[in-house]
């Protein structure tokens, strides 16, 4: 668990666009890849995790063996609303959990030998726990319905934030991360960052709204036209994602844009859980485009909103399991995937090595999966 760091986010948001992917390493990549024995493109798409962890870090054999999920917490005032099934103190009590190893996302980072790193950034309690980092921009959100989440300046404070996390996790040493989320009701604001960001009108809006943990059927219709008032009220600019974070989002989902910015800046690869993650790196792309380059899907979310933010961010998660527990509890899961990428473009023989004649593969079909 990782405490307290010296260093501070800086505000407001200002930031040099990092460098893209070095295409160079990814063409590298894939020509190491395509001499290594086996059928070409037969190993899908781990090659091509593998030939985008080239690109990043510029290391043909980069190992990703040390790994950190970073979960931003915060509390959003719009669950006075009734938009969600579990009482706004269970942010407080999961965001200790995490220290304890026992939420969902603690026990899977655990498996597959990932760190946390948990920060408060707007838990609407005071928490003085050793395991827990200390950003809170303030306690809770507004209450959407009836006011701005945020003030400009809070988004970006805590966008800050997650660009801070991203840089002491490299500083620590930490060759992948990941971002998770904990706060009741932040499904909702992510629906609405995500309709806003789609310009999508009243009469949309229920495409980009799920069920969140598993609202009645009463409390979903609520859900739904709390989020179109909502967006009616504070007519959030979709050329504007800071604007839009700041009037109907989160500061959890402030923070994780950050993260993904953070990443890039950083040349560290970054993993992305389901939909209210998802959510936040499209904030960070609209901000950043150059960060799209450094992030990975892990799982496609049951959540019904995440396929319109996954067709935005061109996502193909490569795990198709149902999953909407948020809290990052997919990024452990890449994690193993990462490290098999890894493990094939280092340790498999070349046709040469393995002393086999690669022309039989001038009678095969050499169209990828990928």
């Amino acid at each position: 668990m990782l405490k307290q760091g010296t260093g501070e986010p800086s505000s407001p948001l200002q930031f040099s666009p990092p460098a893209p992917p070095d295409e160079s390493m990814r063409l590298r990549a894939r020509a190491r890849l395509d001499s290594l024995v086996k059928p070409p493109g037969s190993l899908g798409g781990l090659e091509d995790i593998a030939a985008q962890l080239a690109a990043i870090t510029g290391e043909l054999f980069y190992e990703p063996d040390k790994r950190l999920l970073i979960i931003m917490a915060a509390d959003n005032g719009v669950v006075a609303e009734g938009v969600s099934s579990a009482p706004k103190e269970v942010t407080a009590s999961q965001t200790l959990n995490f220290t304890r190893g026992v939420t969902g996302a603690a026990v899977l980072a655990r498996q597959f030998g990932a760190e946390l790193m948990v920060v408060d950034v707007g838990i609407d309690a005071d928490i003085e726990n050793p395991g827990i980092i200390n950003k809170k921009i303030r306690k809770s959100t507004g209450n959407i319905a009836k006011e701005p989440a945020m003030t400009l300046s809070e988004a970006a404070a805590a966008v800050n934030v997650g660009i801070w996390s991203a840089g002491e996790a490299k500083r620590r040493g930490f060759k992948v991360i990941g971002a998770g989320e904990m706060g009741i009701g932040n499904t909702t604001t992510s629906s609405a960052v995500l309709c806003a960001l789609l310009g999508l009108d009243a009469g949309a809006t229920e495409q980009a709204v799920g069920r969140g943990a598993g609202l009645t059927d009463g409390q979903y219709a609520r859900k739904i036209s709390v989020i179109s008032s909502a967006l009616a009220l504070h007519r959030p600019k979709q050329e504007d994602p800071l604007d839009v974070i700041s009037k109907v989002g989160g500061l959890d989902i402030a923070a994780m844009c950050g993260v993904y910015i953070g990443a890039a800046l950083n040349r560290l690869p970054v993993v992305a859980d389901g939909f209210i993650s998802a959510v936040a790196a499209l904030c960070a792309v609209r901000l950043c485009p150059d960060a799209r380059g450094y992030i990975f899907p892990s799982h496609e979310s049951y959540e019904r909103g995440y396929a319109l933010a996954a067709r935005e961010l061109e996502f193909d998660a490569p795990l198709k399991l149902g999953m909407r527990l948020g809290e990052g509890s997919g990024c452990p899961l890449m994690f193993a995937l990462m490290d098999a990428a890894a493990a094939v473009i280092k340790n498999m023989a070349t046709f040469k090595e393995a002393m086999i004649d690669e022309r039989y593969l001038e009678n095969i079909n050499g169209k990828k999966i990928f």
